[in-house]
Parts: C-alpha cells; sequence; structure tokens
C-alpha cells in the first residue's frame, strides 16, 4: 500500500497493580491472571523444533538441544533415521540450527509456540 511510519505518537506499558491486602479469591484471581501472562511471555522467547537426524547423531544433538525436560525422539520408516522434537531459545536459535546441520539434521521445521507451561 506504500505507507510508511512518519512518527511514534506515543510508547506505553501494561502494568499490573494490586493492593497488597487483597482477599484470598482475588489473590487466587489475580496469580492465576499473572500465570497466563507468563506463560505467553515465556512462549515468545522460545521456538518449537523438529527434525529428521541420524541415529548416531542423537547423543550429540540432544545436548545442544536438551529441551524442556528431554526432546521426543520417534523412529522413522527410512532405517537409521529418528524425529526429533525438542525447544529452542530464540536468542540462540540461529547458532544451535547451524550445529544441528552440521550434525546431519535435516528438514528442520520450526514452530511458533502460543503458550509455555514450565
Amino acid at each position: 500500500n506504500g505507507l510508511k511510519e512518519v512518527d511514534i505518537v506515543m510508547k506505553s506499558e501494561a502494568v499490573l497493580i494490586a493492593t497488597p491486602h487483597l482477599e484470598n479469591q482475588k489473590k487466587e484471581i489475580l496469580n492465576e491472571l499473572i500465570f497466563r501472562i507468563q506463560s505467553v511471555q515465556v512462549a515468545k522467547s522460545n521456538k518449537y523444533i523438529l527434525m529428521n537426524c541420524p541415529n548416531d547423531a542423537i547423543e550429540k544433538i540432544t545436548e545442544i538441544i536438551p529441551g524442556m525436560k528431554s526432546p521426543t525422539i520417534l523412529p522413522l520408516k527410512k532405517e537409521g533415521w529418528s524425529s526429533l522434537h525438542s525447544v529452542v531459545d530464540e536468542n540462540d536459535f540461529w547458532k544451535k540450527i547451524n550445529q544441528l546441520k552440521s550434525l546431519g539434521a535435516e528438514g528442520i521445521l520450526v514452530v511458533p509456540i502460543e503458550k509455555m507451561i514450565a
């Protein structure tokens, strides 16, 4: 459409404010809201990746991308290969992708995470 940003009118920040003397019921609701907000924030800084990798590289690959607890590893129909699923921090993403490729990983899919609950 050819439109260009001319100027920023306002920068803002959302802040959640509460009295320290909340009733228990309201405190539970507040804690649930904070939990949900944090799950979205954590998800934004991580990516879910799926890849095919040679079985003899799985040990080294899981050292590079250990996941939240452990990566998911599923055997493929092609002998000697597995599908590996894991979570990667966005800040290390490209460095780790290059390491994975050098170990033989291929067919790498990257999926955004909507919410992440540890």
